[in-house]
């Protein structure tokens, strides 16, 4: 029941990014004396969510120097996931490792025939073998909840709701008895509502992989411990908040960065929140 909450969850807020963004159109259009070049701009901005999602896996893999990894070179990560695989009847996804010191992993591509599983190397040293697969279940259910496509929508229309409301902020009047102070109002707030349901999508599909890689994996005492763990290393070494990174931080399993500003602003819940709900799975 859970599962089919985050669900219904996620298309409440969907549908609450789609009504603020026609809430601009209409507001537009009562304001403004033509405001198709307004969608015009919107739908350059689809196409370009359209691209980036189709190369998604490139674009993560690229901004965290990840490397494929051969079977020989590590031969236990290759037999958990492809078990993991196999148990969800699902194709082997390509294995990557990044070189960077601190512990998190992340799943990219379009769908699960082109998917792609990525470590680092900081994750590979410090979980130990229970952990690291319950990581890894935690992501394969990522991309089988096609959780690509639903934050790349998200993330779309949120770029598209802050584009037009900047637009309007710098370009827009108040033509035609227009309210000024309305139109600002909406240019300034409508952007702060587009980034909260977007954080808000994000976290409900991290709740959702998270009860569902510790089902794939029964195990979700050990997802539980692996987040504890990597919430120390992400604190001891932290990621630098360069755009490169923010691009593929919500992708991870934890937010990569530290700080009050980073947690308020995380599209991860807590590490409390998601421990206490593994907890009680396994009956705690």
């Amino acid at each position: 029941m859970q599962g089919l909450g985050n669900g219904l969850k996620t298309a409440a807020l969907l549908g609450g990014l789609w009504a603020v963004l026609l809430a601009i159109g209409a507001i537009i259009a009562n304001t403004q004396g033509d405001s198709v070049f307004l969608w015009i701009f919107a739908g350059i901005a689809l196409v370009g969510t359209f691209v980036s999602y189709w190369n998604s896996d490139k674009l993560a893999l690229r901004a965290m120097q990840a490397r494929p990894v051969a079977e020989i070179e590590a031969p236990q990560l290759y037999a958990m996931v492809r078990d993991l695989a196999t148990t969800a009847q699902q194709p082997m996804p390509r294995l990557y490792i990044s070189p960077t010191a601190q512990p998190n992993a992340f799943a990219t591509g379009r769908n699960p025939r082109n998917a792609a599983v990525c470590c680092t190397e900081g994750i590979m040293r410090q979980l130990n073998e229970r952990e690291l697969r319950a990581v890894l279940g935690h992501e394969l259910m990522h991309v089988y909840n096609r959780d690509i496509l639903i934050s790349s929508v998200a993330a779309g229309l949120a770029g598209i709701i802050t584009s037009i409301a900047q637009f309007m902020l710098f370009f827009g009047g108040a033509r035609r008895g227009g309210n000024p102070l309305a139109m600002l109002a909406v240019a300034l707030l409508a952007p702060f509502a587009a980034t909260v349901i977007r954080m808000a999508v994000s976290r409900t599909r991290e709740f959702s992989a998270d009860r569902g890689g510790a089902e794939l994996t029964r195990d979700p005492l050990a997802l539980a411990s692996a987040l504890r763990k990597i919430e120390r290393g992400v604190g001891a070494q932290p990621m630098e908040p360069s755009p490169r990174h923010e691009n593929v931080s919500h992708m991870m399993i934890a937010n990569p960065f530290r700080g009050q500003a980073a947690r308020l602003f995380s599209t991860h819940p807590s590490t409390d929140e998601r421990v206490a709900r593994l907890e009680k799975m396994a009956g705690y």
